[in-house]
């Protein structure tokens, strides 16, 4: 197996949390040089060689979702043109996650599509976070490490259970979710409940009911992504209607927090905290005393350590 010079570089999408994984590898940055013409057109250009490099392109199609997809699909083709010996789309957050499959007739699955534009464009492997749906690791024809958070909410909330949260229960608000929550509530010695929701109409979620015994308790919602708020909104007021004590927790990996999100949940006194990962950078007018973020940097330089010396990625969450 031939050993390969890593070189690590990073798109416009979360500039800070590419440092800090470089910084974190011990390695610098790589030049990369990135412009819009003046009609919004992408332009990218390496600006040292990758000949023969195995190569981690750090790039989240978080918004302006499509101008970051079309980044990294043209720093991947110019990788691959200069000829890198090996390369690694690094996307921490994957955009289009959520049409992964169709519900209405004519739909389009660009979870998919975006897979293979990924591909096609030159990715030999793809390193992503918190996936929508597990199943669109299925959709890429390479390998795909899919890494997760879990452990960093796992680790946060045992700690503050030994400062003195008690009586806490672990909810998932989507049956889809439950897998992955399981590991929570053993991990933290906590029972579960479980929220069922449904779409009526297009961006908008309703929870029906909850299955689960919230009474009296300290509700930590774990969920993969923070769009608009609307459905932890849902989940909230369906475990308040079921008697949860109002000191209401939300993890979530990724924290979009579009549009009057920040608002929408920071306003209600009954969510105490709400804690994201800096998968997605959040930008200073949505900071707020009630959101915590804990970074996903030393996760990614560890992963990208572990593939670069051919070592096992999923070995990190056994």
């Amino acid at each position: 197996m031939i050993d390969r010079e890593m070189k690590v570089f990073a798109g416009p999408g979360n500039a800070e949390l590419a440092l800090a994984v470089t910084q974190w590898l011990g390695v610098p940055l790589g030049k990369m040089f990135y412009s819009q013409f003046a009609d919004g057109e992408s332009y990218v250009r390496f600006e040292e060689s990758v000949r023969g490099a195995d190569v981690y392109f750090i790039q989240p199609t978080c918004p302006p979702v499509d101008t970051n997809l079309v980044v990294l699909l043209e720093a991947l083709d110019a990788l691959r043109r200069a000829s890198a010996g090996r390369i690694t789309a690094v996307v921490p957050y994957y955009g289009y996650a959520r049409q992964e499959k169709k519900t209405l007739p004519r739909e389009a699955i660009t979870a998919r599509l975006v897979a293979d534009m990924l591909t096609m464009a030159g990715a030999n492997r793809v390193m992503c976070l918190d996936l929508h749906a597990d199943a669109i690791q299925g959709f890429f024809e390479v390998p795909v490490d899919h890494l997760t958070a879990i452990n960093l909410f796992i680790d946060y909330f045992s700690a503050k259970m030994q400062n003195g949260l008690q009586n806490v229960v672990v909810v998932s608000p989507d049956e889809g979710r439950v897998k992955k929550v399981r590991k929570v509530i053993h991990a933290l010695g906590a029972p579960l409940a479980v929220g069922y929701k449904h779409h009526p109409e297009h961006q908008e979620t309703e929870v029906t009911h909850l299955a689960g015994d919230v009474k009296d308790r300290v509700p930590i919602i774990v969920e993969d992504m923070i769009t608009t708020g609307g459905s932890i909104v849902q989940a909230v007021d369906a475990l308040l209607a079921h008697g949860c004590k109002p000191e209401i927790y939300i993890a979530a990996t990724h924290g979009i927090l579009a549009g009057n999100a920040v608002e929408r949940l920071c306003g209600r006194s009954e969510i105490s905290e709400i804690v994201i990962t800096d998968s997605v950078p959040l930008k200073p007018e949505r900071r707020h005393p009630k959101i915590k973020v804990l970074s996903v940097a030393p996760l990614f330089g560890e992963a990208i350590s572990r593939s670069n010396s051919h070592e096992s990625v999923s070995s990190l969450f056994d």
